[in-house]
């Protein structure tokens, strides 16, 4: 059995990753698939942080097209991603895996308030922690709080769960000869626009030279695969 490379990553989930082959909210499916995913590498003693989304409930980004101001949509993004991270500790603790959630915007009756310091403890017990409610900033994406927060907590690496095989030169829904980039820089994402994070994200990443990873969730046994340095997906560095 191969041996995990690293002791410590921060996984990002979209908000869609929830929702499964839904048009809306939380898939009873894709939350049991995504927990069973988690406890492959748990099992292996990797601490475990979670970045999610909440673009399965609502978009703040995509409120402003009718004409919603776009930090009360933001913040309303965030209130989605707490219900995210709840709904995601519930089913990994029904799994064995003790859970803590800290929110970027203070909800005491319902998450941790974010402290550093306490999130690498409860990673260093052995408890996944999941931050929510992104920066806790609007006009900040979720992918840039995964950074920030890989970054505070001294994570190895950042690996971004999609619904494709990695990063592709142009759309693979829209272009059929799309080509997969196996392995990329910080620079030639942000110089070709390839659009796998935000340009923010990419470059706190390429700040801190945070690795990342871009995988495909939908392949069962890939986020472990990842971690145990097998070719797989994207990776930029």
């Amino acid at each position: 059995m191969a041996l995990p490379r690293f002791k410590r990553i921060v996984l990002k989930l979209s908000g869609e990753a929830l929702m499964g082959d839904q048009g809306f909210g939380i898939s009873p499916e894709m939350l049991k698939y995504v927990t069973e995913e988690v406890r492959s590498i748990f099992d292996l003693g990797i601490q475990v942080a979670i970045v999610v989304g909440g673009g399965n409930i609502f978009r703040g980004i995509a409120a402003g097209s009718y004409d919603m101001d776009r930090a009360s949509a933001d913040h309303m993004g965030m209130l989605a991603t707490l219900i995210n991270s709840l709904a995601l500790q519930n089913s990994l603790e029904k799994n064995g895996m003790p859970t803590r959630v800290q929110s970027a915007i203070a909800m005491h009756q319902l998450a941790e308030p974010y402290i550093r310091r306490r999130a690498i403890r409860h990673l260093e017990k052995g408890r996944v922690v999941i931050f929510a409610a992104g920066t806790g900033n609007p006009y900040f994406t979720t992918d840039t709080a995964a950074v920030l927060r890989a970054q505070e907590i001294h994570a190895e690496v950042l690996l971004k769960a999609t619904k494709v095989d990695g990063l592709y030169d142009s759309d693979p829904f829209k272009n059929k000869d799309a080509k997969l980039i196996v392995k990329t820089t910080y620079m030639e994402v942000l110089s070709k626009q390839l659009n796998v994070m935000d340009m923010t994200a990419i470059s706190l990443a390429m700040d801190s030279h945070l690795p990342l990873v871009i995988f495909n969730l939908k392949t069962k046994g890939n986020i472990r695969n990842v971690v145990c340095d097998e070719d797989i997906g994207t990776r930029i560095n």
